[in-house]
């Protein structure tokens, strides 16, 4: 059975910081990925940290939290704001 994660990434640059939400089934490989301007296009260019992560037994699954946690700008603000204030 294989694991996935959906995840949510956050890099600053200047005074702003930008996320970035995606899922996988090995976190530190895509990371590494993320961070040498191989991963995602939006994510060329910054040093990215992962602040969220969430496991799943389901491909399915995953990709269907994933795409809930790309479009609901609320929650993604609101655990981007607890980890810059816990930071």
């Amino acid at each position: 059975m294989m694991i996935y994660y959906v995840y949510l990434i956050i890099s600053k640059k200047l005074s702003k910081y930008r996320s970035y939400v995606g899922y996988t089934n090995n976190i530190e490989k895509r990371l590494k990925l993320h961070n040498t301007s191989k991963g995602a296009k939006f994510t060329k260019g910054a040093k990215w940290e992962v602040i969220y992560l969430k496991k799943y037994n389901d491909k399915k699954k995953a990709m269907k939290e994933e795409y809930k946690l790309k479009k609901n700008y609320k929650l993604r603000n609101k655990i981007k704001y607890n980890y810059i204030i816990n930071n």
